[in-house]
């Protein structure tokens, strides 16, 4: 019998699913492992972020559980793939890559909550603002602040991340 935080997160994930199609992501689902992942893609190119074009992920699962370990290696997962399918020139070379994983669960370690909060994943040319999504306490997670690398994308990572993983009913968690 499913739960109502099951269903909540099922609700949440919808949810996302239609903020990416309204602005203009690819949305489809994939199988990583057995497992159902939502996958929204969007490419976006500024001049004032020295002519690059930078592929926005966001990569979404629900999870019986969520843990420091958990989110880690889903956010490292995350970012192979992102890599993998952005298509066009090789990472680096006028294009990059910015990905929000994104885990849900009705049971989260609240120091996993944090991990995600603390600060942005790096890799070459691949930025990653990991997620955690409780749906027992309806509430978001991630890093939203300026790092030095990458500070060019910031504001368009936060603006997205805003605009995709939040609601009415889903609130940010507030920073310590």
């Amino acid at each position: 019998m499913e739960t109502g935080e099951a269903r909540d997160a099922q609700s949440y994930l919808a949810g996302v699913a239609e903020r990416l199609a309204g602005d203009g992501c690819s949305v489809g689902w994939d199988n990583w492992a057995g497992a159902p992942v939502l996958v929204g893609r969007r490419a976006d190119f500024r001049l004032r972020w020295a002519a690059t074009r930078l592929h926005l992920f966001t990569i979404a699962a629900e999870v019986p559980e969520i843990t420091v370990p958990v989110i880690d290696s889903f956010t490292r997962q995350a970012m192979r793939y992102a890599k993998a399918h952005k298509g066009g020139l090789p990472v680096g070379l006028q294009t990059g890559v910015a990905l929000f994983p994104v885990l849900v669960s009705e049971r989260v370690d609240p120091a996993a909550m944090w991990w995600a909060m603390e600060r942005q994943r790096l890799e070459f040319a691949c930025m990653a603002r990991p997620v955690v999504v409780d749906a027992a306490r309806r509430a978001v997670g991630y890093y939203r602040g300026k790092p030095a690398v990458g500070r060019f994308y910031a504001h368009h990572q936060i603006t997205r991340g805003d605009r995709y993983l939040t609601a009415p009913d889903w609130p940010l968690v507030p920073t310590r």
